[in-house]
């Protein structure tokens, strides 16, 4: 198992950067609680300037979209709907606002922590299945927007789980 750098966050594909992620592991340690992470299960690619869906669609630069604009390994969080926080993580180089979503992760680790978090009794699908569900299962919220995925807050590792393209569906 090893951290995955920043470099790997700074290339120009975010479509490929987005597969890649895909059974990689996300782990968060904010404040006070215990470890929690799981396996990066679904994700989804935002080319933002020529991306209708992206916020960042045609360079438009707000506010809430300037982490977009910042060299990729940082955490873009904002909230959907006025109060769902939704986990994405930004890619490319500074200028170039290419971010990807993170849509569900498998849990594997601070499991009590996350049905908690998520008032689950027992551990389902539903518990991080979903990027508004899976923020609060890793105790996500607006504070990490800008985190940089090098520190000890969140951060992202490969593990002993190499996709191969056929088990992934677009």
């Amino acid at each position: 198992m090893s951290r995955i750098r920043q470099s790997f966050f700074t290339r120009p594909d975010v479509i490929e950067i987005s597969r890649q992620l895909l059974g990689k592991h996300i782990f968060t340690k904010i404040g006070r609680s215990e470890l929690t992470g799981g396996i990066i299960t679904e994700t989804e690619a935002y080319a933002g300037p020529e991306d209708r869906a992206s916020h960042a669609y045609g360079n438009r630069r707000t506010r809430r979209t300037e982490t977009m604009f910042k060299r990729g390994g940082v955490a873009y969080v904002y909230l959907c709907y006025g109060m769902y926080p939704l986990f994405n993580i930004v890619t490319n180089k500074s200028d170039i606002p290419h971010a990807i979503l993170i849509r569900a992760i498998q849990p594997t680790h601070g499991i009590p922590t996350m049905l908690r978090r998520r008032r689950k009794i027992k551990l389902d699908r539903s518990v991080a299945c979903g990027p508004g569900a899976l923020c609060l299962a890793l105790g996500i919220d607006l504070r990490q927007n800008g985190e940089n995925l090098s520190g000890d807050k969140i951060w992202l590792e490969k593990r002993n789980l190499d996709l191969g393209a056929s088990q992934i569906k677009a």
